[in-house]
């Protein structure tokens, strides 16, 4: 099972999510600091599970608005990291492969303060 959290305005307007079944552990809304010229000010965050990774991954790359957004998600073995039109998949510890998912989302222009996902 992994664990992640979605902010909901990273998602393209018209965006449907359905199929993969996902837990609704918690549903706030925060006000954020350091976002980029593109992102609001407040975000809607959905904390989920699923058991069905791969396939979430798949969808969200397609469903990922861009250019400054992403999406991660992980269990106690491996991350996921997600842009728009690209899936990084690597085990927890791989410290380059982690630096290679946070050089493309360099290049998306996301903000280096946000690029702190679950190592």
């Amino acid at each position: 099972m992994y664990d992640g959290v979605l902010i909901l305005e990273s998602l393209k307007v018209g965006t449907v999510l359905d199929g993969i079944p996902l837990t609704v552990t918690k549903v706030s809304r925060v006000a954020v600091g350091g976002t980029s010229a593109d992102q609001p000010a407040v975000w809607s965050l959905l904390e989920f599970t699923v058991e069905r990774g791969e396939e979430l991954a798949d969808v969200l790359a397609g469903v990922l608005d861009g250019p400054g957004w992403y999406a991660d998600f992980h269990d106690e073995h491996e991350i996921f990291v997600i842009f728009p039109g690209r899936v990084f998949r690597y085990r927890r510890g791989d410290d380059a492969a982690r630096e290679e998912a946070k050089e493309f989302g360099r290049g998306l222009a996301i903000p280096e303060a946000q690029l702190d996902w679950t190592r």
